[in-house]
């Protein structure tokens, strides 16, 4: 008889079981295809924010993945565990591991201390806001030169600058195009799938550039522009917070920025950080013509 899918991931073993010592998080990427729909906004989730899963409950990483309790628990033993206490031993020896290289400096040298923003007895607010120095700290420090120039080469370069983000993104995408609209550049924004959105989705040509904007499972809308854009060999660009979403898979650039936090909600501090990067990146090629330009805007 011919195991189903659910059947070879039901008693598939743990990584440290399949694959020596395979960390948590590539056992879950090599995986990832094999996975359902829900299981893999789980997936996601624990490889973009395993310091979280290493320390959460089995609801709280439901709750930020944005699925149940049970599906956690259904996608810990399918990948072998007994359940999620297992899958947490395993993200908690992969997180010690990362915090021990990290805590030595090239050369074997201990790095240096940083004297933390707040005191061991942090309210709310401070939590919140100490989440979101270590989401931007940790953008920078992953974010690629070479993407981050191509990024802004292409949209200096673009007939057409066209932005697609919906819900929650479609502020960021709403505030990047003003950004680049006070630089004298073409842009539009997809953020509904109004009849209006959808014709500028049937615009889209050679000469535009198509950035997609999503935070953790991507709106259907953003992957059809990107798969628009693929197809009529637009330049495509996804900023994004899940290094295995949909909408990265369908980019020539992509951009990932870290949204950890402790709230209810996902950060989006380092999202705007790199938005205000990238704008300023694009005025930067040629400050005195676009200083020109924004200063004339002042005056109206």
């Amino acid at each position: 008889m011919k195991r189903t899918s659910a059947t070879a991931l039901a008693t598939a073993p743990p990584p440290h079981e399949a694959h020596g010592h395979q960390t948590l998080s590539a056992y879950i990427q090599a995986r990832f295809d094999e996975f359902s729909r829900s299981q893999k906004d789980v997936a996601q989730y624990i490889v973009d924010h395993l310091d979280e899963v290493a320390f959460q409950t089995a609801e709280e990483l439901a709750r930020r993945a944005n699925t149940s309790s049970s599906t956690v628990v259904r996608f810990s033993q399918a990948l072998g565990f007994e359940g999620f206490p297992e899958l947490q031993g395993s993200a908690r020896e992969e997180y010690r591991r990362r915090y021990e290289r990290g805590a030595t400096a090239p050369g074997g040298k201990a790095a240096a201390i940083v004297e933390p923003l707040f005191s061991l007895d942090q309210s709310a607010f401070e939590t919140a806001i100490a989440a979101d120095h270590v989401n931007v700290e940790e953008t920078a420090r992953k974010a690629s030169r070479s993407d981050i120039e191509a990024t802004i080469e292409a949209i200096a370069a673009a007939d057409k600058v066209l932005i697609a983000g919906t819900d929650q993104m479609a502020f960021f995408a709403s505030y990047l195009r003003h950004l680049l609209m006070l630089l004298d550049l073409r842009a539009e924004i997809v953020a509904s799938p109004s009849q209006e959105a959808l014709s500028r989705l049937g615009r889209i040509d050679e000469g535009t550039l198509v950035i997609g904007l999503s935070a953790g499972r991507p709106h259907p809308l953003v992957v059809r522009a990107m798969k628009l854009a693929r197809h009529r060999k637009a330049k495509t660009v996804a900023i994004t917070d899940a290094t295995l979403s949909e909408v990265a898979k369908l980019a020539t650039i992509r951009l990932y920025y870290s949204s950890n936090s402790p709230a209810y909600v996902r950060s989006h501090t380092a999202l705007l950080s790199m938005i205000q990067g990238l704008a300023y990146g694009v005025y930067a090629k040629d400050s005195d013509q676009y200083a020109d330009r924004i200063k004339a805007f002042r005056l109206k």
